[in-house]
């Protein structure tokens, strides 16, 4: 048989090794690999969102657009104040293969 030049997508183990073993410990527990005070601060954006986005809806509210916003700012400075961008983890690229595929508009090679 010929060789097609096609031998099956690649397969990408995640990197097990991190700083402080945070991708470790990721791996093994199904974290998103983001502290309780990083979650609080995004669930503080978050509600602040909601409520200028009711109040936007119900009339409009301004006081309550002010109080949503309000709460955005106070989320974003406990982001701040937090390091809430250290919670990321950076995984090797994946590299994943085109598949083969034949099409009337695919180039000669």
């Amino acid at each position: 048989m010929a060789d097609t030049g096609y031998h099956g997508p690649e397969t990408h183990e995640p990197e097990t090794r991190g700083t402080e073993g945070s991708v470790t410990e990721a791996l093994e527990h199904g974290s998103h690999a983001g502290r309780a005070s990083s979650w609080a601060a995004v669930s503080v954006m978050l509600l602040g969102f909601l409520t200028g986005g009711i109040a936007l809806c119900l009339g409009p509210n301004w006081l309550f657009f002010w109080i949503g916003a309000g709460l955005v700012a106070l989320g974003g400075i406990l982001a701040l104040a937090f390091d809430i961008f250290s919670d990321v983890i950076v995984d090797a690229p994946r590299v994943i293969s085109a598949a083969e595929h034949h099409s009337p508009f695919e180039r000669g090679q």
